[in-house]
């Protein structure tokens, strides 16, 4: 059976999966999960009693013609003081028809460019046109690629970046100011890094937030990637209360899992009405921005359905490369 397995290193999913094909392969899970069309079950998240690990597993069918995806991993926070990334994960991708196994692939590589690919279209669908000025918070993989993957949507003129630890956020910031055609500045403060800031992208695993309401200019759009179980709170309730629209990856593993919107719901800030589908953003079902003065919330907790459309995009780019 190994024989016909495509076993996909970390280097070669990132050479197959560029920064078009990443974005694309959200729009398709997005779009799916706003038409109905897709299999989302419950993804699991359990905190380790040992330290202060995650570990999860997510199992999702994009289409009839794309098989099931499986993906199971773990959250490693101290990763990041050793310079490594703090999720490390592996894929399966299953046949449609068989069930057969047709790859295996490295999910860590997988996991980085379709977060970031999310939060592009995420982007895309909900800022204002000319927004321009993003603010990063974190210096880790999931920050640097979040620089990337929204300049692919905006015509970034600037980013300003914070993290805690001045060594890691001015060596990022170094490394995406040599790559990338606008000025990528290292900042002392999440204050400087926020204000006036058009575009703002949170990217820590903070538990308690990086960000606060009443920092945001009018017309902000917040993206979130970091509040993705329970303890992590990377958005202070300000940000809540300002947002006229708060949208989420998926209305229902949001309520259970994100730490801000778990709260929100508590205190009856938001309605469970209140949280707006991505997907239905992108169908048309729902609106989010309404004007240019808006601020726009967006929180994503990470879904299975990411990961089967990104995998099986790797997948048909692989097979295109076999003899």
């Amino acid at each position: 059976m190994t024989d016909d397995v495509l076993f996909l290193s970390g280097d070669r999913v990132t050479r197959l999966l560029d920064p078009d094909a990443a974005i694309a392969s959200q729009r398709a899970a997005f779009t799916a999960l706003g038409e109905r069309t897709a299999d989302l079950p419950g993804k699991i998240m359990h905190p380790s009693r040992f330290d202060d690990s995650v570990v999860f597993a997510y199992v999702s069918r994009l289409s009839a013609d794309t098989g099931a995806v499986a993906k199971f991993g773990s959250v490693n926070p101290a990763n990041a003081r050793a310079g490594l990334p703090t999720v490390h994960a592996v894929i399966s991708a299953l046949d449609p028809h068989t069930g057969r196994l047709v790859a295996v692939m490295d999910g860590t590589a997988v996991t980085t460019l379709r977060t970031a690919a999310g939060s592009a279209l995420a982007v895309d669908a909900l800022a204002n046109p000319d927004a321009a000025h993003l603010a990063v918070l974190g210096s880790g993989t999931q920050a640097l690629a979040h620089v990337r993957a929204i300049a692919q949507v905006r015509d970034l003129a600037a980013v300003r970046l914070w993290s805690p630890d001045p060594a890691r956020r001015t060596r990022a910031a170094a490394t995406l100011d040599a790559e990338l055609p606008f000025p990528v500045e290292a900042v002392d403060s999440a204050h400087r890094a926020v204000t006036d800031a058009s575009l703002v992208a949170t990217c820590t695993l903070s538990t308690t937030p990086v960000v606060r309401g009443a920092w945001l200019a009018p017309g902000c759009t917040v993206v979130s990637v970091g509040s993705f179980e329970l303890t992590r709170r990377e958005a202070d309730p300000e940000v809540l209360r300002r947002a006229a629209a708060v949208v989420v990856d998926d209305p229902e593993t949001a309520a259970a899992h994100a730490g801000p919107i778990v709260d929100a719901l508590r205190d009856r800030t938001l309605a469970p009405d209140d949280l707006i589908p991505l997907g239905a953003v992108l169908t048309g079902r729902r609106s989010a921005r309404t004007g240019p003065d808006d601020i726009v919330h967006y929180n994503s907790v990470g879904l299975g359905i990411q990961d089967a459309a990104a995998a099986w995009a790797v997948v048909r780019a692989a097979q295109k490369e076999r003899p």
